[in-house]
């Protein structure tokens, strides 16, 4: 065993990297496409005035921009070509996920094999450039009359020009962020989506980090403040490591067969179930619809109207779902909970695997086929679930208390956090792949050429 350990990290090395010609072509090719993102993200959109612009996102801070900002590399700040990032894509794929598992001819659609695929991919890129279009001209709409009532105006010349303008160069800049994610993926290494939005994150983690020090040279922030945060943060991305790794196996076993020795022989094998099958989508959603409300609060310039029923109202709302309050966090836990369970039920079916493993005269020990195994994988998925639900409540809800508590940047949440992680985990997964990949291909010529002197 320990031979071979040692066997395969030697297979692993760095001499065995730079053999892997084909692997360092995808990695040069996903820098560049990455480098290419962090370039847009700073081409401006026509007509915008970058002073007033600036001055007005630091009035609405806190709200649901600062999430979606978090997403986007800082491009919704600068209001550049990419602003809407690649959110819209991602939307419009979780919405033909839902349809898929509710519309029986989508759900046929997707049994097709890959053309089947290749027209539910169409369906989503449809509907990516619709949600753009309506996003685009609301955001438009909103930057015309955003900071009227301070007598501010980010639009240099507000119009009708001036929001199809916008609208058209949104549309284009998350067309081609799309694009650009499918040729990573294909040409690259890793999930080219992920890695867009992973590097938007990444990319605001060095000015997260110097305002943190910032804090602790000034004297508003301790130094074992400091030291407990980075030990916090590196707990988390441990704990996470664990859980995302963590599934419980189901026993699959065959019928017995013949072998070429006239044995018989009973074949084994295990369903993986995730514990956490939904990933990341339940922070993202439950962040967005709780952190609605405060941003319509706010681009409704509640100040104004304080003095009114209705201002106070709005007033309360907003410092009820601030970060850290404990109704933000009571609801966001619930909300958590909420879409891990109803994202679960949509990404598995049950009754589909269990018709599968009948199909294929598979069966779990002790259970029946059919409808007995189907209700025994929804009672295991059900109870797998409350620990990831409880797991992603734990790790969104610390870094949030530690936000609102510490004065701690925004970016160092628990969602952010999740995405980095995953992203990760999965990317150096896939270089280890094509590392092994690479491996055996040079094993199999080396065996061809010593039996080629054979002869």
């Amino acid at each position: 065993m320990a031979s071979s350990a040692e066997q395969l990290a030697a297979n692993l090395s760095l001499a065995n990297f730079a053999k892997a010609t084909d692997l360092k072509k995808r990695l040069w090719f996903t820098l560049g496409a990455l480098i290419i993102f962090r370039l847009l993200s700073f081409v401006p959109l026509p007509g915008i005035d970058p002073t007033a612009l600036a001055n007005l996102f630091q009035q609405t801070q806190g709200g649901v921009l600062d999430f979606f900002n978090m997403f986007s590399g800082g491009s919704l700040e600068r209001m550049s070509l990419i602003a809407l990032g690649v959110m819209p894509y991602i939307t419009a794929s979780i919405v033909m996920q839902l349809a898929t598992s509710m519309s029986p001819t989508l759900g046929q659609l997707k049994k097709e094999g890959e053309s089947g695929r290749k027209k539910i991919n169409q369906y989503t890129r449809y509907g990516t450039v619709f949600l753009c279009a309506i996003q685009g001209w609301f955001m438009a709409v909103g930057l015309e009359s955003w900071g009227a009532g301070q007598g501010q105006s980010a639009v240099i010349d507000p119009g009708y020009m001036f929001r199809i303008t916008v609208v058209i160069s949104l549309v284009g800049g998350t067309m081609f962020l799309m694009w650009l994610g499918e040729q990573i993926t294909s040409r690259g290494i890793g999930n080219g989506i992920s890695l867009i939005i992973m590097a938007g994150i990444v990319a605001q983690l060095p000015t997260s980090l110097a305002q943190l020090f910032e804090g602790g040279r000034t004297g508003t922030m301790s130094g074992f403040t400091i030291m407990m945060i980075i030990v916090l943060v590196a707990a988390l991305i441990l704990f996470i490591c664990f859980m995302e790794r963590a599934q419980r196996r189901v026993l699959i076993q065959y019928p017995k067969r013949q072998t070429a020795r006239g044995q018989m022989q009973q074949e084994r094998s295990h369903l993986p179930l995730k514990v956490n099958t939904a990933g990341v989508i339940p922070p993202i959603f439950a962040s967005s619809l709780l952190l609605m409300p405060l941003t319509i609060a706010q681009f409704a310039g509640q100040q104004e109207t304080a003095d009114t029923f209705w201002g106070d109202v709005v007033i309360r709302v907003t410092q009820a779902l601030q970060h850290g309050a404990p109704l933000y966090m009571l609801l966001y836990g619930l909300g958590i909970a909420f879409f891990c369970f109803f994202y679960t039920s949509v990404v598995f079916n049950p009754e589909e695997t269990a018709e599968n493993l009948k199909k294929y005269g598979g069966f779990i020990p002790g259970i029946r086929p059919g409808k007995r195994t189907e209700e025994y994988l929804g009672y295991v998925l059900n109870r797998i679930t409350v620990t990831g639900a409880a797991y992603l409540v734990l790790i969104c809800l610390i870094p949030e208390f530690v936000v609102a508590q510490a004065g701690i940047p925004f970016y160092l949440g628990g969602t952010s956090l999740l995405i980095v992680v995953n992203v990760t985990m999965d990317t150096v997964t896939q270089i280890q792949s094509h590392l092994i990949a690479h491996q055996y291909g040079d094993l199999i010529k080396k065996a061809k050429l010593k039996g080629g002197r054979g002869r």
